[in-house]
């Protein structure tokens, strides 16, 4: 069902207002920055030093054009994560690839570079990446479904990140719900955190989540669907969690240009 909700995704998203270019966030660490860069929907770019890590790249989000990629994290098989054409397109030859076992068998590129990566497991020191740890953190639906005994996204399918830089531990949640692994997440410094309806849950829910691990900053992200026809939900989520010392950080996921180049496909 969710493939109908992408194809409608791509034909509205040009009736959503025109915003200013992409922040980029960037974050001090005992080693090099980390500079983080949205580039549309859940597709963004972590720079850390000299290394480009892409996450769920896509053709929209290429607009904005990103760098060749020295690592790749794909976090499900649905089309607004998965899109092999744009992983190619940052695909610098050397270019490795982390993926669930679902994505992997959908893959047709990358043979030789690609690392499994199943929910629970974690690598550590991949080959080129000493200072870098991925563990996978299941993502999944806990109640939502397309119809009853169903959900968007089963346990098991699809990965979200744990992703450690140095010192700095990032938390990609992916398409999720509040989930018990969520919430006891521990020594977070920056998680993205979804809130689109009705595939993952609510800016009540996904703070009520993040407040359970309390990273230090959180940052909304995968959240402006056609649906969701206020448009708000990071400003609601930002209400939600209160007083908590949690620093929300409200990147633009819509800039001007991929609005316009999503449009042109039409």
């Amino acid at each position: 069902m969710k493939k109908y909700f992408i194809l409608a995704f791509a034909v509205l998203l040009s009736t959503f207002a025109a915003q200013a270019a992409p922040s980029t966030l960037a974050l001090p660490t005992n080693g090099p920055m980390i500079h983080i860069t949205p580039l549309l929907h859940a597709s963004f770019q972590i720079e850390h030093g000299e290394t480009v890590i892409q996450v769920d790249p896509t053709k929209s989000g290429n607009a904005m054009h990103p760098k060749m990629a020295d690592l790749i994290l794909i976090t499900d098989i649905h089309g607004d994560h998965f899109d092999e054409a744009a992983m190619r397109a940052v695909d610098s030859n050397k270019t490795l690839v982390v993926a669930p076992q679902a994505v992997i068998a959908q893959m047709k590129s990358f043979q030789g570079r690609i690392i499994r990566l199943d929910n629970g497991s974690t690598k550590n020191n991949l080959p080129g990446f000493p200072n870098v740890s991925i563990e996978a953190i299941p993502m999944y639906n806990i109640e939502r479904g397309p119809n009853a005994g169903q959900k968007f996204h089963a346990k098991g399918r699809g990965n979200g990140y744990v992703l450690t830089l140095g010192n700095t531990r990032l938390y990609i949640a992916g398409d999720t719900e509040a989930t018990p692994e969520m919430k006891a997440l521990k020594n977070i410094d920056v998680a993205f955190v979804p809130m689109n309806l009705p595939f993952t849950m609510t800016p009540e829910e996904a703070a009520q989540g993040v407040g359970a691990f309390k990273p230090r900053i959180a940052i909304p992200y995968h959240y402006r669907y056609p649906f969701d026809k206020e448009n708000n939900h990071a400003q609601q989520f930002q209400m939600a969690l209160g007083n908590s010392k949690i620093e929300v950080s409200l990147l633009d996921w819509y800039p001007k240009t991929a609005i316009e180049a999503a449009s042109q496909k039409q």
